[in-house]
């Protein structure tokens, strides 16, 4: 006598598919354009200021998106930071070539002076 037809067959409880968090593209994007900026505002300044105003963007922007979604915070903050830094360096940078050229546009008129 076969006494399980009566009982019902055991099913494991459903579990849905693993899926793995979406990228925070913002974050992405600031931190690649973050790198960029650091690297390209020591070579030519005005494209890095550039990728680095959108890195700060695009850095703010990601770190609020992460809030809501959880994922990408720490690729948001980088990028933030390296927009900030690439900014301050450019603000160095122009600072640095203004008073040069202030000292150089003042030695070109004492000397016109003289001559």
């Amino acid at each position: 006598m076969d006494y399980n037809n009566n009982q019902p067959q055991y099913q494991p409880p459903y579990q849905p598919p693993y899926q793995p968090k979406q990228t925070n593209g913002l974050a992405v994007g600031a931190l690649v354009c973050g790198i960029l900026a650091i690297i390209l505002v020591w070579i030519v300044t005005w494209p890095g200021l550039i990728l680095a105003i959108c890195s700060v963007i695009f850095g703010a922007l990601g770190m609020k998106k992460a809030k809501m979604s959880g994922s990408g915070n720490g690729m948001a903050v980088a990028g933030l930071v390296l927009g900030i830094i690439s900014l301050a360096i450019c603000l160095i940078a122009v600072i640095l070539v203004l008073c040069i050229w202030n000292e150089v546009s003042n030695a070109v008129s004492n000397i016109s002076r003289y001559y």
